[in-house]
């Protein structure tokens, strides 16, 4: 790696065409590593770095100067990393970690970690726009629940990761900060809303990222990135939203290069808050004590297109299919199968509820003319579903939600895991809004070329990203381990030997990251 104190600072820059960049910020000359290249630190799992700074084997200081060299490197390239702190503060901030550390303080197992808060989340302190103009100058006073307690587990704020306006859409842009660009493909999506922490990860600018998920946002851009992303059941990580009593289908979770970081972010996020009455209960830590369990004899149902009711870009299923085989080979019984259902009937549900559920926390927007004006297409369109709809309505869709969740829940009495593609299809243009059309079949709705995964949101089920592999033009693919309501020790556990047996992403990195690497 050059010596960080050998070269001037640039700025750390978003890229944003025809949209407001993100403040520029001159970076000073940084500490010399100690032990270890910056390369070699940010390479480095999140689980090890975290036990490496425990045990003082790397300090702080170190880690956040190696961070911020990599993020000065290819952050310009890709835009996925957003309201930026002045690095001045962040390494004061690291060596006051340090010096915790040296007085026998250990705050957890983020202690002196450099983290990225997905721009949904308020983080008290830095620049919050949930990629809305509305918000453009708004900084928060107040945490949110989950990153309170990621900064009571040791966490250092660096900035936010870049995410749709208002987490809409699978397609991380924004007229705030503009485009983040896919980590294998530059001039591919980097898929959304969790798309600015996806390719944070891929590029090793961070060693973890959280993510929210409605209908695919922790999911596909894990796939598209060659990481991967976990959508829990609902209360599994506590929300501090407006209304407590009827959730929004939309969960929080983690996102990582390997299923041990994942369950450790899992860890901190997860457990009982009273803020949240209807979070779940439990101790967040046994999610990285218990996750690695045999899987020998499990049954496993790939379920491909649902019968094609969620048609896929050519390429999608076989990658998806051969990817399911890997099960075989540790020992588990593979069959096709999907639970059955009036999936028509489904996903007309799903749009209303979301319609509702979105379009709640947006009306107040929309009805003031100034803002309205300000809103994407996909905004008004979510505002303008839920108008239509009565409390009837509402019940009705949310009836066909609970068929299908019972649907589902006999079918985990024949398999124990159902597998799917993590999108159908594989990463397009950045200058495509979203596809209109996939295999000769028009997409009626900005979301409905995520069918898929929104239907298993229906569901409950948690669900578990992991890489699949990669087309022919080099662009990646993931599948979605499901499990049964509130089963996400078992979604790790077999993840995990998925990924002993595959190593995906450790086995083909982003040509951008070998580019720079020194």
């Amino acid at each position: 790696m050059n010596n960080p104190t050998d070269r001037n600072r640039r700025a750390f820059l978003g890229v944003a065409a025809g949209a407001a960049a993100a403040s520029a910020i001159s970076l000073q000359a940084l500490p010399k590593s100690m032990n270890a290249t910056g390369y070699d630190i940010v390479s480095m799992d999140g689980t090890a770095l975290s036990r490496a700074i425990q045990a003082r084997h790397l300090s702080c200081v170190e880690v956040m100067t190696a961070y911020l060299a990599q993020i000065e490197r290819l952050n310009g390239r890709v835009n996925a990393l957003v309201a930026l702190q002045d690095p001045d503060v962040l390494l004061t901030q690291a060596k006051a970690c340090d010096a915790q550390l040296a007085r026998g303080e250990y705050r957890g197992p983020l202690h002196g970690i450099p983290h990225a808060v997905k721009d949904l989340q308020p983080v008290k302190g830095i620049r919050s726009t949930q990629g809305s103009p509305i918000f453009k100058d708004f900084v928060p006073a107040t945490d949110s629940l989950m990153v309170e307690r990621l900064r009571n587990a040791g966490a250092i704020f660096i900035g936010k990761t870049n995410t749709p306006e208002f987490g809409l859409g699978s397609h991380t842009y924004n007229p705030v900060y503009g485009i983040t660009r896919n980590a294998y493909d530059p001039s591919r999506s980097a898929g959304g809303s969790t798309g600015g922490g996806a390719v944070s990860l891929a590029l090793r600018m961070v060693p973890f990222a959280d993510g929210s998920d409605f209908g695919g946002s922790l999911r596909n851009p894990a796939g598209w990135n060659n990481v991967l992303g976990f959508r829990t059941s609902i209360g599994r990580v506590p929300s501090g939203s407006r209304d407590t009593w009827i959730p929004s289908m939309s969960v929080t979770g983690p996102m990582a290069r390997n299923v041990a970081d994942l369950a450790l972010l899992l860890s901190v996020q997860a457990g009982y808050d009273a803020r949240a009455p209807l979070s779940i209960d439990g101790d967040g830590t046994l999610f990285r004590r218990h996750f690695e369990r045999e899987c020998q004899g499990k049954r496993i149902a790939w379920g491909g297109d649902l019968s094609g009711a969620m048609p896929c870009e050519p390429g999608v299923l076989e990658l998806g299919k051969a990817a399911a085989k890997t099960f075989e080979r540790l020992g588990c019984s593979v069959e096709e199968g999907h639970p059955e259902f009036d999936f028509d009937a489904l996903w007309r549900a799903a749009v209303s509820l979301r319609g509702w559920m979105e379009g709640a926390g947006l009306l107040a927007y929309y009805q003031d003319p100034v803002k309205r004006a300000q809103l994407k297409p996909e905004a008004i369109f979510e505002v303008e579903t839920g108008l239509k709809l009565s409390a009837y309505d509402v019940t009705a869709a949310s009836v066909t939600r609970t068929e299908w969740y019972q649907v589902v829940r006999r079918f985990f009495e024949r398999y124990d895991f159902l597998i799917l593609p993590t999108a159908q299809t594989f990463p397009f243009p950045v200058d495509v809004h979203w596809p209109d059309r996939i295999a000769g079949h028009k997409m009626s709705t900005y979301h409905e070329w995520m069918k898929g995964n929104l239907l298993v949101t229906m569901s409950g089920c948690p669900s578990l990203a992991v890489p699949a592999g990669f087309s022919p033009q080099g662009l990646p693919i993931g599948i979605q381990i499901i499990g049964p309501n509130r089963r996400e020790l078992d979604c790790l556990s077999l993840g995990h030997a998925y990924e002993a047996a595959t190593n995906w992403t450790n086995a083909r990195l982003p040509p951008l990251l070998l580019e720079h690497r020194s």
